[in-house]
């Protein structure tokens, strides 16, 4: 079974990263805040399709990836197990790469981008959802900081797992 969540997860893993990326990387050019605009192109109406499909395999891939236990690799913190972060980050100083494996720093970054993903992607559907009401500017700016904190743990993903690949060139 453990063998089925994990190719899942691989799937939906290349799925959610380009269609994040896609998200991230084109939207300056959407122009919504209360309401999707009469003339909204191409980009807006992409940007709420696809921001859908990310919000379904953005629940989806949470719980592939958070099954067998696999929650206290991605959220070490909750259990109040500090060490092996601390341990990582001190690793780092002395110029050790962490281990993508485990509870450690690359981890937790993992969890809070995952966390991120999923604030964005209800965020964004919650904006969607008051389209057209005062309260959809209150949930476009939950949406944009959900969105920009996603950004940044989405680069540390990359930077760690850019880490990862340079040390397997080394060996």
């Amino acid at each position: 079974m453990s063998g089925l969540f994990g190719r899942l997860a691989a799937s939906q893993h290349l799925l959610v990263a380009v269609l994040s990326a896609w998200l991230i990387l084109t939207s300056p050019w959407v122009h919504m805040l209360r309401r999707i605009p009469r003339n909204a192109g191409f980009l807006d109406y992409a940007h709420i399709v696809v921001g859908l499909i990310v919000l379904v395999l953005a629940v989806t891939f949470m719980v592939s990836c958070l099954q067998l236990g696999r929650w206290r690799h991605y959220f070490p913190w909750l259990t109040g197990n500090f060490s092996p972060i601390g341990r990582d980050v001190r690793g780092l100083f002395r110029g050790r790469i962490p281990s993508s494996e485990g509870s450690g720093l690359f981890g937790t970054i993992k969890g809070l981008l995952l966390v991120s993903l999923l604030a964005a992607a209800l965020t964004g559907a919650g904006w969607l959802l008051f389209e057209g009401s005062a309260e959809a500017v209150h949930w476009r700016r939950y949406h944009i900081a959900a969105a920009q904190l996603m950004i940044v743990c989405y680069v540390l993903h990359i930077v760690a797992a850019s880490l990862h690949l340079l040390e397997f060139i080394r060996e």
